[in-house]
């Protein structure tokens, strides 16, 4: 398997694209103010199957209680976050210590990697492009691990331990894969961190949507922490739990030396005293986790029942709230889906952007059953 150095082929992505005409437009799942210029729709209009967000909103328990603790912006937050690592701990079951808090996964993501500053990283992909930027931004050098689309996108460790050369520091992962919805097994995580272990390769894990997946317990690799000292776990908020305004992310690792190096070189109260009490609330509403689970399981078995009817699409099977799909009908592309389902109402992401995918590729996620019912009317119906 060859690895690709791909800093400048696909680096700014979408950024580069958009304002240069819907044809050429590749929009995030963010970016509905741009979508509002460039269609004239206006956001609050649009059904975004883009943003991979939990189509519950946000916590109930959350909107119910966080009104009460408004005066909290009157004080400095706790420097240590010792309340919110606390419900960290009891949510995922980890070692308090072994917990780190941030403005968001993206901030730690870039702590982590300026302070790593790995000669050489390798990033299993197609896969989200802001670990490739950290990377480049800090002067490192960048290489994917193709994975292989007549494997369905599932990896191969045998065949990954061939490209973990000596000028490779870093592994990256993104658990469930972002935007392929393919997962590795907490077994086969272990396998990989056995074998960066013997190379002294870290290897950074971003769990972004582990939440959503059926077999939760046998993809995380959060209790793995506590055995290897060469793994970083990250996590946020903004998908599972409907709240990327708020900024919230956290880490686990078992690796203090880093842990402590981190904090040194991150700023006191990146998170604000109501994000970081939300945080603590949200983590604590178990029916709201439940039924998002539960909704995320029937949507996803329901609808890809639907795809997997349709002979112009072959569906990727997913393990996370949302399912890549490769186009087959030989005179259609993933921009004509999208303009086809934006001219509606409904915005799904057109992947062609991502490394080693190409326009015959979108995807979308899991909303309420009413909106993916009509999202599907659209896209078959435009694949007959």
């Amino acid at each position: 398997m060859k690895r690709e150095n791909s800093a400048q082929k696909h680096f700014h992505g979408s950024a580069q694209n958009h304002f240069h005409g819907s044809a050429q437009n590749h929009f995030h799942g963010s970016d509905l103010e741009i979508i509002e210029k460039v269609y004239g729709i206006k956001k609050e209009n649009i059904v975004s199957f883009a943003d991979n967000v939990n189509p519950l909103g946000i916590s109930p328990k959350l909107k119910e209680t966080l009104s009460d603790r408004i005066e909290a912006i009157m004080t400095y937050p706790e420097r240590e976050y010792t309340s919110l690592r606390n419900a960290i701990a009891k949510y995922t079951a980890a070692n308090i210590e072994d917990i780190i808090v941030g403005n968001g996964a993206t901030e730690l993501i870039s702590l982590f990697i300026q302070i790593k500053n790995p000669k050489g990283a390798l990033i299993i992909g197609p896969t989200y492009s802001e670990y490739e930027r950290e990377i480049f931004l800090g002067g490192g050098s960048c290489h994917y691990y193709r994975l292989k689309e007549e494997n369905d996108f599932r990896l191969d460790i045998k065949d990954l331990e061939k490209e973990l050369k000596d000028n490779i520091g870093l592994l990256v992962i993104c658990n469930p894969n972002n935007p392929t919805s393919s997962a590795i097994t907490r077994t086969d995580m272990v396998k990989i961190l056995d074998i960066c272990k013997q190379k002294d390769i870290f290897v950074m894990v971003d769990e972004t949507y582990v939440e959503f997946t059926e077999d939760f317990q046998e993809i995380t690799s959060i209790s793995l922490a506590k055995s290897y000292n060469n793994i970083i776990i990250l996590r946020g908020i903004s998908k599972f739990f409907a709240a990327p305004g708020l900024r919230l992310g956290y880490a686990i690792c078992s690796n203090s030396d880093l842990l402590n190096e981190i904090n040194k070189r991150k700023n006191p109260w990146t998170i604000n005293s109501l994000a970081a009490i939300a945080g603590e609330i949200m983590f604590t509403d178990t029916e709201y986790i439940e039924k998002t689970k539960q909704l995320i399981s029937k949507e996803r078995e329901r609808v890809c029942k639907i795809l997997l009817s349709c002979p112009n699409i072959k569906t990727f099977t997913p393990t996370a709230n949302f399912v890549l799909l490769k186009i087959l009908k030989e005179d259609v592309t993933s921009k004509d889906l999208f303009e086809k389902a934006i001219s509606k109402g409904y915005m799904i992401r057109d992947c062609s952007t991502f490394p080693f995918l190409d326009s015959k590729f979108v995807r979308f996620c899991f909303k309420a059953p009413k909106h993916n019912d009509a999202l599907l009317e659209i896209l078959l119906g435009s694949l007959i």
